[in-house]
């Protein structure tokens, strides 16, 4: 669904008032993109749905808060349901990283490498990376953050974050390598 200026004031308004219909509508709105990115975030999809879950509840709580002049409604939509993915891989220790990556040198490996795939062959191939590279591919290739944004909201070194990068464009070369050589 897509909202006028009108239609986006009336569900905010309906929501700040703990309208059931008007979250009902915000929700079913964004529910679509929001799920495909708590996905590429995520192992499986009970997981993706809890984290879009709990924010959505983040948004609706918060809704007092949005302010139209700083953010679109998506944008501060997914912001917060942004946080709550990263949320969870802290609270499953899946963001645990070593201090020591920051002093590992930069592989070099083609920086294009997630341009020769297509989206279904990414998303395959992420699913299989461990899950610190794959937050970090995933915020820079997918969402655009830099690494220093990532350094931040991951509490790590922007050494780290590029070597995550790096580590994960490696892997999915060598699996997409191993993909074609088995084709053949």
């Amino acid at each position: 669904m897509i909202f006028n200026r009108t239609n986006t004031d009336n569900i905010i308004d309906g929501c700040k008032k703990n309208n059931r219909i008007a979250q009902e509508q915000l929700y079913k709105s964004y529910y679509e993109s929001m799920m495909n990115m708590c996905l590429r975030y995520t192992i499986n999809e009970e997981d993706a749905k809890h984290i879009l879950n709990n924010g959505f509840l983040r948004v609706f709580k918060i809704i007092h808060q949005f302010d139209q002049g700083k953010a679109t409604l998506y944008t501060w939509i997914r912001t917060i349901v942004m946080n709550c993915c990263l949320d969870h891989l802290r609270s499953k220790q899946q963001l645990v990283v070593s201090n020591e990556l920051h002093a590992i040198a930069e592989q070099a490996v083609e920086p294009d490498i997630h341009d020769k795939m297509n989206a279904e062959q990414i998303l395959f191939l992420l699913k299989t990376l461990p899950a610190a590279t794959q937050t970090v591919f995933n915020l820079y290739v997918v969402d655009g953050y830099s690494h220093k944004e990532i350094a931040e909201m991951l509490q790590v070194s922007e050494g780290t974050s590029k070597w995550h990068l790096s580590e994960a464009r490696r892997i999915m070369k060598q699996k997409l390598l191993q993909k074609e050589k088995n084709l053949y």
